[in-house]
């Protein structure tokens, strides 16, 4: 069934013109200053037309941990901020680490997804870190992503065997980094005199960025494409860039919170997360790594809890945020309107074209005849604060509550079918 969206302001070759813009549920079929055709038409007047957003990291938390999320309210939290493309994390129960459980998993996932989501299978059995899980059983169902996110792989031995599992089946390895012996029980935020002064036990940067060091020697002298997950040190982005230079087929993303927000901002438990906010000279790292290509694009790593969960002291609540609803509200009105610094084509690149190039989802990402109909309609002109308690998201769990944003996801499209539309207030 054919759609037309009129009046609205498209981002199209990366400038934003008056173009109507006509879809089926396969394709965009033609972006044009005035299209006629005798189909269902969309008003887009004050919006801004925008292709749908990708996140190449969502905990989803179903099966297993339902209390925190499922695959229904996790999709809805990612159409309302318009993410038409996600994957999930497999840090479940059971652990899709096994054709049998992938199955089962890619079947509640079609019943219940409301955008395309694109399950992970783990690289170790269990996440444990001894034992390769059945990456080439999993892959022919398709699976074409591998990570043991939530905890690093510490033994060498095994790391190397996975890397070249991964290799011989042309895959992604996407992994986050955490050498254990650089942290304590109770540790919760970045280790600095101003996690000292409120009492709090600190992670060193060397956390993540010695695991790291490890990894990217291996992807040096295996030839598989290796990426990096939610990157927070400035040690770490040295490393990326080094073995990007000596021709490793490495990429890394950065999350939102850490593009936004630093070590001296933690206020409570909604502020902690792993790896945890660093210095501002971590975050202008980030920032200035993200510019000139180091870091490849943006991810959330939507992380739901209960408030359970979080209403304990800071050694015991559990680390993450929720960001699906949030993350380019908050990353538009800080570095488009406010300070300039980027362009809004530069930023939906970032969350968008570039997260599906990497990952292998052909024609994602633009506006453009013969591209996917995964778009979103945006009001960019009014003002609206962000408020936890109408997440579609089971988790609460944000330090943005209360902040006021310059941008709203209004409709979000899939495959040419409206799958989450504003609410008339």
């Amino acid at each position: 069934m054919k759609r037309l969206i009129r009046n609205g302001s498209v981002l199209y070759e990366g400038t934003l013109r008056k173009l109507d813009v006509l879809f089926d549920e396969n394709s965009i079929l033609k972006a044009a200053e005035h299209i006629e055709e005798d189909c269902e038409v969309i008003d887009a007047s004050g919006l801004t037309v925008l292709p749908g957003l990708v996140d190449v990291h969502v905990h989803l938390r179903e099966p297993g941990h339902d209390e925190k999320e499922t695959i229904r309210t996790g999709t809805q939290a990612a159409a309302a901020g318009g993410f038409t493309s996600i994957f999930a994390m497999p840090n479940l129960n059971p652990f899709p680490d096994n054709p049998e459980v992938m199955k089962s998993y890619l079947q509640k996932i079609s019943e219940d997804s409301l955008v395309h989501t694109y399950p992970y299978g783990t690289i170790t059995c269990g996440e444990k870190g001894a034992a390769v899980s059945d990456m080439k059983g999993m892959s022919e169902l398709g699976i074409r992503w591998f990570s043991d996110d939530g905890v690093g792989v510490a033994d060498d031995a095994v790391m190397e065997k996975a890397m070249q599992e991964v290799a011989s089946l042309g895959a992604l390895m996407a992994c986050h980094t955490e050498d254990m012996n650089y942290r304590v029980k109770g540790a919760s935020v970045h280790d600095s005199e101003y996690a000292a002064k409120n009492g709090w036990i600190g992670i060193p940067s060397a956390c993540e960025s010695e695991q790291l060091k490890r990894d990217l020697k291996l992807a040096c002298r295996i030839p598989l494409r290796y990426h990096g997950c939610h990157i927070s040190a400035k040690e770490s982005v040295e490393a990326i860039r080094e073995a990007q230079a000596a021709g490793a087929d490495v990429t890394a993303e950065v999350t939102a919170h850490h593009l936004l927000l630093e070590d001296k901002d933690v206020r409570g438990t909604n502020w902690k997360m792993n790896p945890p906010l660093r210095t501002h000279e971590d975050r202008m790292s980030l920032i200035e790594a993200l510019e000139d290509g180091t870091l490849s694009f943006i991810a959330n790593d939507h992380a739901p809890h209960t408030l359970a969960d979080k209403e304990k002291p800071m050694a015991e609540a559990a680390f993450g945020i929720v960001s699906l609803e949030t993350s380019f509200p908050l990353l538009y009105t800080e570095f488009v309107k406010n300070t300039g610094r980027w362009t809004l084509a530069q930023l939906v690149s970032w969350m968008s074209e570039k997260p599906a190039a990497r990952f292998g989802l052909e024609k994602t990402g633009r506006i453009e005849e013969g591209w996917k109909s995964d778009l979103i309609l945006a009001d960019l002109e009014h003002e609206y604060v962000i408020d936890a308690s109408k997440f579609y998201s089971k988790g609460k769990n944000t330090p943005f509550n209360g902040e006021t944003v310059h941008c709203r996801v209004k409709e979000t499209i899939v495959s040419g079918r409206t799958v989450w539309k504003e609410e008339s207030e």
